[in-house]
């Protein structure tokens, strides 16, 4: 029997468009965040709702389409681990923490029209097992890929101010 298991499934809307990074590895990291709602009801008959605020972080290609198809607003149905980040701060503020998810599948919620906010339909793998890693765009979505004849000069990816403190990656958290 596993001594352990950290899986996370969680459907929310972002609450920042993702923030497109590179590691020194140019693996592509996309940060953002979701917030995800629950109503109900106290002993006493009182309505209530309160929210969840979670910072969530995609690696690789998944990282490049949830940044290239998702911006603040939008419905996003996430399955990933919890990641625990520990350090010191550099203010004098002593020892912080902070709990994040790294996202290793996702699926677009929402109508396909757009009405209300939705991204579209499938995608991100939707439980089959030949890629479970792997998410991908709608297939309407136009392919940019040059064919082995036409090999475009390879381009590296803009330059971005290097993480702050608290979040560090390291090759074990890309999850493939």
């Amino acid at each position: 029997m596993a001594s352990s298991f950290n899986k996370v499934i969680l459907m929310g809307n972002l609450t920042r468009d993702p923030q497109l990074k590179y590691l020194p590895t140019q693996t592509a990291v996309a940060e953002f965040g979701i917030a995800m709602n629950r109503k109900f009801k106290t002993a006493s008959g009182e309505d209530r709702e309160e929210v969840t605020f979670v910072d969530c972080a995609a690696f690789g290609r998944t990282g490049e389409v949830i940044n290239q198809y998702f911006q603040k607003g939008k419905p996003i149905f996430i399955e990933g681990r919890i990641k625990y980040d520990s350090w010191e701060d550099k203010q004098g503020g002593g020892k912080r923490s902070k709990i994040s998810v790294v996202v290793e599948n996702f699926q677009f919620v929402g109508d396909k029209g757009g009405g209300g906010g939705g991204a579209g339909g499938g995608g991100g793998g939707g439980g089959e097992e030949s890629e479970p890693r792997q998410s991908r765009p709608p297939a309407r979505a136009p392919q940019n890929r040059p064919s082995p004849q036409q090999s475009a000069p390879a381009q590296s990816p803009p330059a971005d101010p290097p993480f702050g403190e608290e979040q560090q990656y390291k090759e074990d958290d890309i999850p493939f």
